[in-house]
């Protein structure tokens, strides 16, 4: 049985109630999850095979994709896409208010004319029993730029990347983030100087997902991490005095960072850095002894290394529960690049963060695994009811036993 979760910070008004931890997927690794209406769970997680060449642009693990119909008790492959070990969930699902599920691939490709961009959509009007795709999708990008950059294992990425989250806003227009290059966006990142640094921008769809406009860029700062600031995670709050507020958690290559706005996104708060529990990444001195002899994939002491020797917080994501609590879910690697070999720092491990005043402080923060190999990504998704979701994460990484792994949370809670 694993260790229980442990309360880094708590917070006397809430107390949570775990689930069982359920193996989703043997040999799964980063889960995206996708909750329904009527309960349905979609999960999905990328397998250790590789998938047949392709003329488009795709993730080099096969993918497969998990269904629940009993809140995450029992799981079923499911899938009656064209070609499911492709279908990358990773750009974005929602289930829209008039009914029918969209799906957004995550690779957004070059269209035909500069500042352009194509992309795929599927549809699903069951409840993901079938999905119909892809369409095409279209993108208006300007100073888009989608060659120059490689990806960080130093391989070509001639694509912009969504992520995580499509909104529906009252009116019915959808919103959206996008990582990759604009023009002039050339800061090499520290451990692969041949990918460069990115920024997140936010689009909008009038046309239920078919075709989408560039708003705005949340944020971009080249001074900012290690890889700029990249897999973002928004949400829209339906609460509080700040209900409308758009919420966006990215990535940076070491502490996460935040922006909001209160126009639905065409203007945004500079972003500054969001530190859960007091998990500073660069409180080095806390495992310098720990990973003195340790050496890098080129054979060198990462001691003294400052890119090396710190942490990083990596692939957040937000919800808002139907009550108004605020979840967040991330992961804390240290150090960033060898914790898969050298898991055993209590850091190492994935976390979730709660907000009872939607958004302005977290005051319950409680870590799921500590010390374990794990690739530190996380995704949650509500459960029917006031106050539970479901969180998957996974056990292992690429070259060892391997699996994606899920269990409930409910939320029990005083109001403020």
């Amino acid at each position: 049985m694993p260790p229980a979760p442990e309360a880094l910070v708590s917070d006397p008004r809430l107390r949570l109630t775990f689930g069982e931890v359920r193996t989703v997927l043997p040999d799964g690794l980063q889960p995206f999850l996708l909750g329904l209406n009527d309960g349905t769970l979609v999960l999905q997680a990328q397998l250790s095979g590789r998938p047949s060449p392709a003329e488009r642009i795709f993730f080099p693990f096969i993918l497969r994709t998990m269904i629940s119909h009993d809140g995450g008790a029992t799981w079923a492959h499911r899938c009656d896409a064209p070609d499911d070990s492709r279908l990358t969930i990773e750009g974005g699902a929602v289930e829209l208010r008039a009914g029918g599920v969209l799906v957004l691939d995550t690779y957004v490709t070059p269209g035909p004319r500069p500042g352009t961009g194509i992309g795929t959509l599927y549809h699903s009007t069951d409840g993901w029993r079938t999905l119909t795709g892809p369409e095409p999708v279209t993108f208006n990008l300007p100073n888009a730029r989608f060659h120059g950059s490689t990806d960080d294992a130093g391989q070509p990425h001639p694509a912009l990347r969504l992520h995580r989250r499509i909104l529906e806003l009252p009116n019915g227009d959808l919103l959206t983030t996008l990582y990759g290059w604009l023009e002039g966006d050339d800061t090499p990142v520290d451990y692969m100087p041949t990918m460069k640094k990115m920024r997140v921008m936010l689009l909008r769809s009038r046309n239920r997902g078919r075709h989408w406009d560039l708003v705005s860029t949340v944020a971009a700062d080249p001074a900012t991490g290690t890889e700029g600031l990249n897999e973002p995670a928004l949400v829209r709050l339906r609460h509080g005095l700040k209900a409308g507020r758009l919420v966006c958690l990215m990535r940076t290559g070491r502490e996460l960072h935040e922006a909001l706005s209160d126009d639905e996104g065409l203007t945004w708060s500079a972003p500054v850095p969001r530190v859960f529990a007091g998990l500073d990444v660069y409180r080095t001195e806390l495992w310098a002894d720990m990973f003195r002899d340790t050496k890098d994939h080129h054979g060198a002491p990462i001691a003294g290394n400052p890119v090396e020797m710190i942490g990083a917080a990596v692939d957040p994501d937000l919800l808002e529960l139907r009550s108004g609590v605020l979840v967040a879910a991330f992961g804390l690697r240290v150090p960033p690049r060898l914790c898969w070999p050298h898991a055993q720092h209590p850091w190492n491990g994935n976390y979730l963060a709660f907000s009872l005043d939607h958004g302005a402080t977290w005051s319950h923060v409680v870590r799921l695994t500590s010390g374990l190999p794990t690739t530190h990504n996380l995704a949650i998704a509500e459960l029917p009811g006031k106050n539970r979701f479901y969180v998957a994460y996974d056990s292992g990484y690429w070259s060892v036993e391997r699996a994606a792994l899920g269990r409930s949370v409910q939320v029990d809670f005083t109001a403020p």
